[in-house]
């Protein structure tokens, strides 16, 4: 693959599908999946459930930088378990394969005193936004796409939950962003599950 491309997939907030979106990503791509700080949930990471539900043999898994004990911000995770998360020991893995890289929280969750998950994102990344209804997202939706923007990156948004058309014609308008998709509340999410939207998404997330 001549120009392998690195996808970070960032929330509004926390809760909203990152994980879902991610595997979705990753099946869609036959990418890799790292998650650099993964804070509580270590006998079922986000990379655990990301592994369960893609199926294609290409992906490859990368460990955690930081694997932090505690569900809390990862500067309080971090303090709680004695460590400082240094920004510069968290090392993009090497791979001549396209790579999903899943943040945590939203863009400004601290990670120690001085970086925030934005300093993650490299100035040659895309940028996935995935934007879940309810009330008050729009403005955290205007707000992450809004400061993405003026860092010089041209985010694309996935949207998660049912479908809210006024509030997506909204978000659509006052953004101009890529919209790649809806995932909806579905019953469970499986591998076919996630090949079916992996079917629908990919040729949106080849063009990124």
């Amino acid at each position: 693959m001549a120009n392998s491309k690195k996808i970070f997939i960032t929330g509004i907030g926390t809760d909203v599908g990152k994980t879902v979106a991610s595997a979705i990503v990753v099946e869609a791509l036959q990418a890799d999946y790292f998650k650099p700080v993964q804070a509580g949930d270590l006998s079922y990471s986000d990379t655990d459930k990301v592994k369960e539900l893609v199926s294609n043999t290409n992906s490859k898994f990368h460990p955690n930088s930081y694997a932090l004990e505690t569900p809390m911000s990862p500067h309080a995770a971090a303090d709680i378990d004695g460590v400082v998360i240094d920004i510069d020991a968290i090392k993009i893995p090497k791979t001549k394969n396209d790579i999903v890289i899943e943040g945590a929280g939203g863009l400004l969750v601290p990670l120690n005193e001085q970086d925030t998950i934005l300093d993650l994102i490299g100035s040659d990344y895309k940028v996935i936004v995935v934007s879940r209804h309810y009330l008050g997202s729009i403005n955290h939706t205007l707000m992450t796409v809004k400061l993405l923007q003026e860092k010089g990156f041209d985010p694309a948004i996935v949207f998660s939950g049912d479908e809210h058309l006024t509030t997506e014609a909204i978000i659509k308008k006052m953004t101009k962003a890529n919209i790649i998709g809806r995932i909806d509340n579905e019953p469970y999410f499986d591998t076919m599950v996630v090949k079916e939207y992996a079917s629908l998404f990919i040729d949106k997330l080849e063009a990124l």
